[in-house]
């Protein structure tokens, strides 16, 4: 599985970014898929995931409500749309793919994101 992440950039504290990762290689509705970062300085911290069932669960770094993950299975995309970006959220976001419930084994090239206070 091949992973294309993208969507990053500099954004204004309060501002939204859109952040897209597109699959290849494999059956993509079989996948599940996460979004992870890793901020300067410290250890890489789980975002969100969606099942391929669709089911989603968010974890600290997503301050549920702020961050959503979706995925379009006929575009083989997974989403993250991030709102209300504070500096804290500044850190390069991966994309990562898991066959059905296994663990995560493939992961894409990163797409910085940077929040300006």
């Amino acid at each position: 599985v091949q992973l294309q992440a993208s969507g990053g950039g500099l954004v204004q504290a309060g501002g939204s970014l859109r952040l897209s990762c597109v699959a290849s290689g494999r059956t993509f509705s079989r996948q599940g898929m996460g979004w992870f970062r890793r901020a300067p300085g410290k250890e890489r911290e789980s975002v969100a995931d969606i099942s391929w069932r669709g089911s989603t669960t968010y974890f600290a770094a997503a301050e549920k409500g702020r961050f959503t993950i979706s995925r379009d299975n006929g575009k083989n995309t997974v989403y993250l749309q991030m709102d209300s970006l504070k500096p804290e959220d500044t850190a390069v976001y991966y994309c990562a793919a898991r066959y059905l419930d296994g663990s995560y084994d493939y992961w894409g090239q990163g797409t910085q994101v940077t929040v300006s206070s």
